[in-house]
């Protein structure tokens, strides 16, 4: 029998995500969530640039919950607390792409929402690339060592054409240099990685004494036309920052984030693109992970290009429905053993 799937949202990650239920012999789309009153009532296949799928986007949430899915695919490009927990109580799993690994970074919003799985029955779990598969794979490499001195996770990325004013400005990229408030906007922007210090954290065995955001900036040298936004001279368009798990002072866990805007930066800021996972122990283990295109893949432009991204951040969450599903109320995490597989996913 297929899973009942419900899909939030039909953005950059909600359209690669219907188009990956749409195939998956194991799960079947019985609603989507539409958050702009202009997609209710459309066909969400012809939403997502496939053929009409036969099922149409609301924006009734009551409706949605009616059809009783086993789960939803949470895919909004920020968590909304008070939507979670309505979906969680009404006896709906989720899976998230919304920047949602464990929920300390939520605050009092993380009990608010084990608190709705308690009542409905039911089990939330959050992943994408990172957070997510990195972690996943740093867990993965660290389990050969005889001896874990640190793990160290980072995301290297020349974004000069990445075009998402509404996920980078609250990071801090335009302010000036010298702007008192920026390594709190760092901080705000980029707290879903304080979930994963807990989540590595949880999975090492270890309680940290600090969890703290850490952060460099790098100004630019000249003007900086990004299409819908700017950056002048003399302000963020670089940005290395780091989330750390520590004990005694010394850091266990670092999870490094390295995004550029130009290269025209003071200081210059290097960038090595990819996800790089470092173990250092008894053996040192160092992966890198790239997302390449196949040979049949077909983009002229980078906006294109990142659907690739997309495709990542969807399918672990997709592929970890089965296991939502089946699993004991509450938030779980990889550190909770789960390990999606991707079944029915070969081209044959």
């Amino acid at each position: 029998m297929a899973y009942r799937v419900v899909q939030w949202t039909t953005g950059n990650v909600g359209r690669e995500a219907v188009a990956a239920v749409v195939a998956h012999p194991d799960l079947e789309l019985v609603g989507c969530y539409a958050w702009s009153a202009a997609k209710a009532g459309r066909d969400v296949g012809e939403l997502c640039g496939l053929d009409p799928v036969g099922v149409l986007a609301t924006d009734d949430v009551d409706a949605l919950l009616a059809t009783k899915p086993d789960c939803v695919v949470y895919s909004p490009m920020w968590v909304d607390v008070d939507e979670m927990v309505r979906i969680l109580e009404a006896g709906v799993n989720i899976v998230s792409t919304a920047a949602f690994i464990t929920g300390h970074s939520l605050g009092a919003g993380r009990q608010r929402i084990l608190d709705a799985c308690e009542r409905g029955g039911t089990t939330v779990f959050g992943s994408g690339i990172n957070p997510g598969y990195a972690d996943l794979m740093a867990i993965a490499s660290a389990s050969v060592c005889s001896r874990i001195d640190k793990i160290t996770i980072t995301e290297a990325a020349d974004i000069a054409g990445y075009d998402s004013p509404e996920t980078e400005l609250p990071v801090g990229f335009a302010r000036p240099i010298d702007d008192p408030e920026l390594l709190s906007m760092t901080a705000a922007g980029t707290a879903v990685f304080q979930d994963v210090v807990h989540l590595l954290g949880q999975a090492l065995g270890v309680e940290f004494d600090e969890v703290v955001c850490e952060a460099e900036y790098h100004a630019a040298t000249e003007h900086v036309d990004l299409s819908t936004w700017e950056i002048e001279p003399g302000c963020v368009a670089g940005i290395a920052a780091s989330w750390h798990g520590k004990v005694g002072g010394r850091s266990i866990v670092e999870l490094r984030i390295r995004w550029r805007k130009t290269t025209a930066l003071d200081p210059p800021l290097e960038i090595v693109p990819g996800y790089h996972i470092d173990i250092e122990g008894r053996p040192t283990i160092r992966t890198k992970v790239d997302l390449l295109p196949p040979p049949d893949f077909e983009a002229t432009t980078f906006g294109e290009f990142m659907v690739l991204g997309m495709i990542a951040t969807a399918m672990p969450a997709i592929d970890a429905i089965p296991h939502v599903v089946a699993a004991a109320p509450g938030i779980i995490t990889y550190a909770d053993g789960l390990l999606p597989l991707p079944k029915g996913l070969v081209s044959l």
